[in-house]
Parts: structure tokens; sequence; C-alpha cells
């Protein structure tokens, strides 16, 4: 029998052809996206697009493909080794479902100060004045760039004169953090790890790509297919990001945003704003199925 809250939380099941077909299509997807990169990477072939999406997040292309339906759903099954390789499964009454009561109770603390970020984020006044400008104070006087392999396109005079020509509006500590020890001081606002959570704002495209981060932090209780929504707006933010960074990347396709000019700027900006209209309705998607998932957890 299902104990009361597994029955709450179970909506509604779902025939196995349904389920199965859903986790190969996901796997296909994810496959399409990332075959190619790790195809070159299995070259020793750098790619400070996608080598970023992975290396910093830390979430594993594996780990991507592998498929979850969240809480809230029964999977219907014939046979338990056709079922998807997730150790927070539980099998009852002929439904295996993502069992939201083997959630971490260590872990609620956590996951509530994430819809707490995340909530004060959404209702934020979004800003799209920064111009992509923290990858610059990144490599500000510095002689020693994240990304020694790949060319710049100024010289370290002329990139340093250009940094100190405009306002530098971070407000994303996780960017902040990485500005050279010059830069910081030329940030118009105070960030730090405690503050994270106040001065995030929607508009921001480091807080956009962070949302996959959010997102796979809660695998296997948030469903696989918003993982993959929000990989993909990663991914789209981190182009942008590249693009408009001091770095030279045209031999790997991507033409430069040149935000040293007036028509680069409004372009950055018309592509930051794009990549906020995106992130709306994920952020909350997230904000829901987290929400959901605490109800559970505390209960």
């Amino acid at each position: 029998m299902l104990t009361e809250t597994q029955d709450i939380e179970i909506k509604k099941s779902i025939p196995e052809a349904k389920w199965m077909a859903e986790k190969a299509a996901h796997e296909k997807k994810v496959d399409e996206l990332l075959n190619s990169y790790l195809e070159a990477r299995s070259r020793q072939e750098k790619n400070p697009v996608m080598d970023f999406l992975f290396e910093y997040y830390a979430f594993r292309p594996s780990n991507l493909r592998r498929w979850s339906p969240g809480i809230g759903l029964g999977l219907e099954y014939s046979e338990t080794n056709e079922l998807p390789e997730i150790s927070e499964l539980s099998l009852e009454d002929g439904l295996a479902f993502v069992d939201p009561n083997l959630f971490p109770e260590k872990r609620i603390s956590s996951l509530r100060w994430m819809i707490t970020m995340l909530e004060n984020t959404r209702q934020s006044r979004p800003s799209f004045g920064c111009f992509g400008m923290h990858e610059w104070a990144m490599v500000y006087r510095s002689d020693n760039p994240r990304h020694s392999q790949v060319p710049m396109r100024m010289e370290p005079d002329e990139l340093a004169e250009f940094v100190e020509s405009r306002p530098l509006l971070c407000t994303h500590f996780d960017a902040f953090r990485f500005f050279t020890d010059p830069a910081k001081p030329m940030n118009k606002f105070e960030l730090s790890r405690d503050k994270f959570h106040e001065t995030e704002q929607p508009g921001c495209i480091h807080s956009n790509m962070d949302l996959y981060k959010w997102a796979f932090k809660m695998y296997p209780w948030i469903p696989s297919s918003l993982i993959l929504e929000a990989f993909e707006l990663a991914m789209d933010a981190r182009y942008i990001d590249m693009q408009a960074s001091p770095y030279d990347l045209r031999d790997q396709g991507l033409e430069p945003i040149k935000i040293e000019t007036d028509s680069g700027r409004k372009k950055y900006k018309q592509k930051q704003e794009m990549i906020f209209k995106k992130g709306v309705p994920i952020r909350a998607k997230i904000l829901d199925a987290m929400n959901r998932l605490l109800m559970v957890a505390e209960s």
C-alpha cells in the first residue's frame, strides 16, 4: 500500500510505453546536443563555452543524459530492469516513483535557501546595463587570463583603457569573485556570498545561466526535462557571454559582440533581454518543483 504522503504526491501514473518513449527522446536530445562536443573533448580539444558548463557546474554529461520523471508521477512497469537507474526510486503497487521521502533531511535547509533566493530574484527588477563587462574585469591588468590558450581581441593596455572607461555594474557574486584584484574596487555594487540572495536580479545573464545549477542540484526529484530546458538556456547564455568577452573565438564560429562599440552594446542588451524572457518561465517551473518537493520533504 502507498503511504498517505506518497498517495498525495503521486498525481498520476504513466503507462510504460509512454514514459519509455519520453526517456528515449530525452537521451536522444542530449546526445544531439553533446556528441560532437564530447568527441572533440576526447581529443583534448578545449571549448571555452561547453567546458564551462561541465567543469564549473560539475554536472557530468552522463548525469544530464540520465532521465527522471521527478516527483509526483508513478511509472507503470513490467520488468524492473527497464526502470530508470535512480537510487531514490521506490516500488509500490505496480508503480515505480521517485520517492520524496528519501530526500535527505540535511538538504532541506539548502532547498529553503534556494527557494528564497530564486523567489527574491524573480521579484527583483531586471537590469540590462552591465553589457557583459564581467568577463573583461576578469582579465583586467592580469598576466594570466583564465582562457590563456585563446587570443584576445585587444592588446593589454588597450583592454585596460576600455575597462577603465566603462562602469562595472556586476550584480552576480559568482562572476564578481573572479574579477582581478585591481578590478574589484571598480564595481559599483558591494557583493559577497552572504548577500548573494539579496543582490541577484533576473536580467543578469549569469543568474539565468545558473538556473541550470539550481535545477540539477535537485536531481532526481526535479524532472530531467526541466533540467535539460535550463541547460539549453545556459548554453545560449554562455555563447552570448563568450561572444561579448575580450576573447577572440572566431575560429570556433563565434563572431564577437563588440561591446566596445555603441552598436555592440545595443546588440548585447537585446540578447540579454532575450535570455531574461526565456528564463522567466523556467525559473517559475523550477520554483514550483522545489516548493512541491519542500512541502513533501517537510511533512
